[in-house]
């Protein structure tokens, strides 16, 4: 293998991978500031934006677009062109208007159904939205589109409601999340979910899954497959990461911010040199 050799600005964090899913550009709930944030303050060898980036859905209904959202899309074109990232773009069931386009690559930016991520230590990973295995988004698209209005009135609701929280000095709190978690029927949808996407995974002969669609970030095992869910930046604000040495996992804004910061600090300080990057090439 080639290896990878790229000049790293000392303030930024570097990855070797960044898996996002579900940022609902568009929406009135897409925490856009937020991701731009962090997308600032990173630097990676490999972006996957695992479906779900741009809702069409939303728009088509009523124009939430904001200039936050138009500095996101910015930024990530920022990242191909300026950066050396390679982005992959993997079709949604909220931005389906690419399945027109797809499979397509332009210079560093590959649009696709699904991607197979081979990690640093060779393990694969089927990457792939997952609305296929949601039955009422792949037969029922009435009902499916029925459900996202009923989402975005519980995210009004749920915004009202944390403002009285936060009146109260009391901490977020997702009445979605409650509910996927509360409800039978989401726990058992959730469950089949997750299970269609480890058999695909071990049908493919791939390691790992990585995938987003039900807003819900994971990290386990479901049989002798890694089941890892990216989340979303609307209420849960996760990602998955590939660290240098090849670690993956799950980490939250927070966590991102947190870094960021200190890594800021560090270079303003003069305790970061610059840093060049070695790595096997990302596939």
């Amino acid at each position: 293998m080639v290896s990878v050799e790229r000049s790293v600005p000392p303030h930024k964090v570097l990855f070797r991978t960044l898996v996002l899913s579900d940022l609902h550009l568009g929406t009135k709930d897409s925490q856009a500031r937020e991701l731009l944030e962090v997308l600032r303050g990173v630097r990676c060898e490999k972006l996957i934006l695992n479906g779900d980036i741009i809702d069409l859905w939303s728009l088509r209904r009523k124009n939430h677009w904001s200039p936050a959202h138009t500095a996101v899309v910015r930024r990530l074109m920022k990242m191909s062109e300026k950066d050396g990232t390679k982005v992959v773009y993997l079709r949604g069931n909220h931005d389906d208007f690419l399945r027109r386009l797809i499979p397509i690559a332009l210079d560093r930016i590959e649009l696709a159904e699904e991607h197979v991520h081979v990690g640093a230590d060779g393990r694969r990973y089927l990457c792939i939205h997952g609305d296929a295995f949601d039955t009422v988004t792949a037969k029922m698209r009435w009902l499916a589109v029925i459900g996202d209005i009923s989402y975005q009135l519980l995210l009004d609701i749920n915004r009202f409601y944390n403002r009285w929280r936060a009146w109260r000095g009391k901490e977020y709190f997702s009445l979605s999340q409650a509910i996927k978690g509360r409800v039978k029927e989401a726990v058992s949808f959730i469950s089949r979910f997750e299970d269609h996407i480890q058999s695909l995974a071990a049908r493919r002969r791939c390691d790992g899954v990585m995938c987003g669609h039900i807003h819900k970030a994971e990290d386990r095992m479901i049989g002798g497959v890694r089941y890892l869910n990216s989340g979303d930046w609307v209420e849960s604000l996760t990602a998955v990461v590939e660290e240098t040495d090849g670690t993956l996992r799950v980490v939250g804004r927070d966590e991102l911010r947190a870094r960021i910061a200190a890594q800021r600090a560090q270079a303003a300080a003069g305790e970061v040199p610059s840093v060049r990057a070695e790595a096997a090439p990302v596939r």
